[in-house]
């Protein structure tokens, strides 16, 4: 038996249009954004290389970061697309890759330490104590699937 290996690919999207409706981060939309642009660039081939084991597998819609899954060989595929993808349900984003791994255990570990820089940025421009109880309440709650990885 071969075990299958996998890639978890960590991005952050950041709003391009100054609205003021908070962007809908869902994992089933941002799916599909992706697959749109992978269909857009590399067509058929394409969709049906990464359509195996592609999933996405979390989105904090307060920090905008999403965590994709895909298989070793067609991550390359969506490594290209990601980065180019301008709309996500109908709005303007910008796509950043923060960090690529092999296993969810490491992924996790890398959100958490970014969430945690991303709150110490933002700690000092809150006022009372019940706003900064919040606000890490918001960044560092994991989802149960990333508190059994970590």
């Amino acid at each position: 038996m071969v075990r299958f290996k996998n890639r978890y690919i960590i991005f952050e999207i950041t709003v391009g249009d100054k609205s003021n409706k908070p962007l809908q981060l869902k994992t089933m939309i941002l799916h599909n954004a992706i697959q749109q642009k992978v269909q857009q660039l590399y067509g058929d081939f394409g969709v049906a290389a990464i359509k195996a084991g592609f999933s996405a597998k979390y989105c904090n819609i307060h920090t905008k970061i999403a965590l994709v899954k895909t298989g070793h060989g067609p991550h390359k595929f969506l490594l290209k697309a990601i980065p180019i993808i301008n709309d996500i349900a109908g709005r303007l984003v910008s796509v950043k890759i923060l960090y690529v791994g092999a296993t969810l255990k490491h992924c996790f570990l890398f959100i958490k330490r970014y969430q945690q820089q991303k709150l110490e940025k933002v700690w000092g421009t809150l006022k009372t104590e019940t706003e900064r109880k919040n606000m890490e309440n918001a960044l560092m709650t994991l989802t149960p699937a990333m508190k059994d990885c970590t």
